[in-house]
């Protein structure tokens, strides 16, 4: 059975809005060389800073899993196909999750939460997936139904809603919101 069209939106929104920075089709270091200082520039954390350098360590082990996991032809990029194929097969069993995933949602998660109080509420949430740029409206639209008429959002919900993203075929699913978006029509 082949990815349906409502995951395939969903898996080419988070590719095209949050991993290919430089618009180049495919994803590669450079795009997480972008995002490393898009996040440190939104959150102020100027170069040759600890959490600078924390976000760098994490950023790139992010890239490598990644990398390991989903660059088949080994060339150094992960295309659309090959990006659309290992969130496939993650939806398909979601025991199989391999660190770098782990590291990805517990990275954002924590970006969210700038807070430091163990929840993401919709200033936070807005903020974040404005910055990569989602309509503020859409974002705050988008936390309403992720967090389901809750004030914020915890690390444990946010790992159930992360699942249900990469799995559901659901239109309404509060997973379907964790990254700002109200609508893969």
């Amino acid at each position: 059975m082949s990815i349906s069209d409502f995951r395939k939106k969903k898996l080419l929104f988070l590719f095209n809005v949050f991993f290919d920075v430089n618009r180049s089709g495919e994803i590669d270091v450079k795009d997480f060389e972008l995002a490393i200082d898009r996040v440190c520039e939104l959150r102020g954390w100027a170069k040759d800073t600890p959490k600078n350098k924390e976000t760098y360590d994490v950023m790139m082990a992010i890239w490598t899993g990644l990398r390991s996991k989903a660059d088949k032809d080994n060339d150094g990029q992960v295309s659309v196909d090959e990006w659309c194929n290992m969130w496939d097969a993650y939806a398909k069993d979601p025991s199989s999750v391999m660190d770098w995933q782990n590291a990805y949602m517990n990275f954002m998660f924590d970006l969210e939460d700038a807070s430091h109080d163990g929840g993401i509420d919709v200033t936070e949430f807005t903020l974040v997936c404005s910055s990569y740029g989602l309509e503020k409206g859409e974002c705050e639209e988008a936390f309403a139904k992720m967090a389901q008429g809750q004030t914020d959002v915890t690390r444990e919900q946010f790992a159930a809603l992360w699942k249900e993203y990469f799995a559901a075929e659901d239109a309404n699913a509060p997973g379907n919101f964790i990254f700002g978006k109200t609508s893969f029509v």
